[in-house]
Formats: C-alpha cells, structure tokens, sequence
C-alpha cells in the first residue's frame, strides 16, 4: 500500500503531519518499544504511512510498513461486525439470552461471597443476553484482572488456554459469573463466547466465516489466526514484561514488570499465530496488519462499506458505534484504569464528552487497542482514521498511541 494523496488535499497539513516522526521516535528504543507503524486516512484517502524502529531486535530487521502484528483486543470490532453481519440476517436480537443459542448459559450460577468458607452461588436475576456480552455486562470476567475470587478461579482452573473454542466456552460456563448480568462493567472473555455465537448462528468455523465474511470482501490479505509459512518474515517480535495471556498473570504483575524494566522477547517462536491451528478466540487472535485494519476501518467510516462491497447496513454501524452503557456504569475502568468521558458501544469505545475524557477528538469517535501496544481510533465528525501497531506488553506503559493521536488531530487545518 502506498499513500495515496498529498495532505492538503484532504484538509491536512504535510507540515504539521511531520511531527507524528517525533512523537513516535521519543517511545523507540532498546529500553522502550522496538519499532511501530502508523497509518492516518481521511475522506478516504491514505495521507500517512510510516514505520519507525526495529520488528525484531535479535536480527536488527528494520520495521516495515506491511510487518504483521499480533492485535490482540483489536479483534473483538472484527468479531463483533461479523456477528453483526448475521443480526442483519434476522439470526438474532440483542435482547436474546444466550442460552437461546448456547443452551449452558442457562445453568448459570452467580458468585455471591464466601460463606463458611466455600463460595455460595446464587441464581441469576435476569438471563444473560448477547447484549451483555458485547458490552462486558454479562458477569464474565479475565483471568488477569483481580477483582476477587471469580478471577482468581480463572487463574487456578487456567482458562486462559489453547483449547478449541467450542471446548473454552465449555471450561468457562462451569465457573459462576462474578456479579449479576447488567450490574457493571467488566472487561472479560464475552467475546470470545460472541466468536462461538458466531458458530453456532452460521454453523460454520469462525475462521470461514471471517474469511468468506470480512477478509475476502474487504481485502485483508494479512489477516488471520496464525501467519503463512511464506509471510512468517514479515511477523513482528514482541517484547515486554509478560504475555498477559498466560494462564497465571496478573494486571499487577503486568505493569510492575514493565515499571521493573522487564522488556524481554515474549512470542514464541512455536506460538499460535505461528502455524495452523484451530484454537480460535474472539477477544484476540488474530494478525493484520496496518494496512489491512485500515480496510477495515473504512469499511466503518463509509457507513457499512468499501468500494461498492457492503458488509453493514448504515443503522447498524450507528448502533454498534452508540454508547450502551447505562450512567450508572460510567465512567467504566478496566485493571483500575478508568476512562472518563467514554462509553462503550458493541465492540469498542465510543468518545462522548471530550473535555473529560481529557484528550483531542470528537463525539461521537470510536476506538480500541490491543495489550500489545496497537490502537485505532474512527472519527466521523472530521472523516478521520488513525492506526498505530506495535508489539510491546503492556499496552498503555509507554503512551505511543496518545502521542500519535494528538500528531495527527494538530495537523487538521481544513
């Protein structure tokens, strides 16, 4: 892919878009992030492609503007899309229980305290619906997070793992939830029962699906579950403290390894995303790339499609990108982390009061990022898409994404 316009055709300035060098330059290094790609598109149109660093520090391999990269929580929008994709075919509502289509949702119990020194359940108050799931209301949790003993269950029973998806969501509907369905707000694996969902709707695998769906119709050539034999020089090295995937970690021990100066090769080179393999999530998985997210991201900008192939209907892009979170649940936070300003939609955030969310933007701006340092953010008040990869855990340590979101905002002079 190669930028297709000047930026003062498209409301931007070539001068001012030069920053975004600097402003991600200060976070390379052997101590920081290795290496990152950034991509800025407006009214339609690439503006900005650019790779700084390394993709792989053992070899000294230069970053290149088409590296794969594992994108971790960049997957639940695609996921949530092609699940959507399958509402437009009348196959569900989002007021539906899951257990209308996942019938162990039903046997649900509820993690209410400790009581003589076992845990008592209790029933659920209302089912749990797929709206739930795709707002991170349903009462699932992560492994990761350390709210309480719910999330410590996780840990011991190591749900975080590579079993086939239909197997995980087994493994994970014999542990209770850990709060009533609609109570709060709580990052957890819902998407991963939505990438399921998925299965059972179209009674095809979700990699199919997403393929025949998604990628073949949008042109994501790169993006997948694992990466091809032939393309595997192009897969990105990822460091950091730990992979927050690993059935054991914690968001503690995430960060304070980072604040630690842990910043140690974490991919595997046997990892998934290495070879075939049918252990499919929809929380994460997948590879792509800058460009190919782009695709997808535009898809979303023109309202459900891209170069006269319609995924979405127009209604549907407005629900998923309208904030669903009752007051109540905001401002939401995950791992202590709140996000004032910010409701959350089906399938990301959704930017809804600027002054405080305290950063540049629009109402209305859509956006999300994966725990090893990618972030995208949507804006259809100023036409407007941002993409940064990289392949640092954790995400959030070295602020790469907000630096290059204010480099870019600062260069509209239309």
């Amino acid at each position: 892919m190669n930028v297709t316009v000047e930026a003062e055709a498209v409301g931007l300035s070539s001068e001012r878009l030069a920053r975004i060098g600097p402003a991600i330059q200060k976070h390379i290094g052997d101590d920081k992030i290795a290496g990152a790609v950034t991509l800025v598109a407006r009214r339609g149109e690439v503006v900005h492609l650019d790779c700084a660093g390394l993709m792989d520090r053992e070899n000294a391999r230069p970053m290149q503007v088409d590296t794969i990269f594992r994108i971790y929580s960049m997957t639940k929008p695609i996921i949530c899309v092609a699940l959507m994709t399958l509402y437009e075919q009348g196959r569900f509502q989002l007021y539906d229980p899951v257990a209308k289509h996942i019938p162990a949702f039903g046997d649900l119990k509820v993690y209410a305290g400790e009581d003589e020194g076992s845990g008592e359940l209790v029933e659920l108050d209302r089912p749990v619906t797929i709206r739930h799931l795709l707002t991170h209301t349903s009462g699932l949790t992560y492994h990761f997070l350390e709210y309480g003993p719910v999330e410590a269950m996780y840990r011991e029973s190591r749900l975080s793992n590579e079993l086939p998806l239909r197997e995980f969501v087994e493994a994970l509907t014999e542990l209770p939830l850990a709060y009533q369905p609609g109570a709060a707000f709580r990052y957890s694996f819902a998407y991963d029962v939505v990438a399921h969902l998925i299965e059972v709707l179209s009674g095809q695998a979700l990699d199919v699906y997403l393929r025949d769906t998604l990628f073949e119709p949008l042109r994501m050539v790169d993006t997948g579950y694992y990466v091809p034999h032939e393309k595997l020089d192009r897969l990105a090295s990822m460091y950091g403290s730990l992979d927050v995937l690993e059935p054991g970690a914690t968001a503690t021990g995430w960060w304070m390894g980072a604040e630690a100066g842990l910043n140690d090769l974490i991919s595997r080179p046997d990892g998934l995303e290495t070879r075939p393999h049918s252990a499919f999530r929809g929380g994460h998985g997948l590879v792509s790339t800058a460009a190919d997210y782009w695709g997808f991201c535009q898809m979303l900008l023109n309202n459900g499609e891209l170069e006269g192939t319609r995924v979405l209907g127009r209604k549907t892009v407005e629900l998923m990108s309208t904030n669903h979170l009752a007051p109540e649940l905001l401002p939401y936070e995950i791992a202590g982390v709140y996000s004032p300003g910010v409701g959350y939609g089906l399938g990301f955030g959704v930017l809804v009061d600027v002054g405080q969310c305290q950063c540049v933007g629009s109402a209305g701006a859509f956006s999300w990022g994966g725990a090893a340092s990618t972030s995208f953010w949507i804006d259809p008040r100023v036409d407007l898409i941002g993409i940064q990869m990289a392949q640092f855990q954790p995400n959030g340590y070295h602020l790469i994404g907000d630096d290059f979101k204010v480099a870019v905002y600062q260069a509209i002079v239309d």
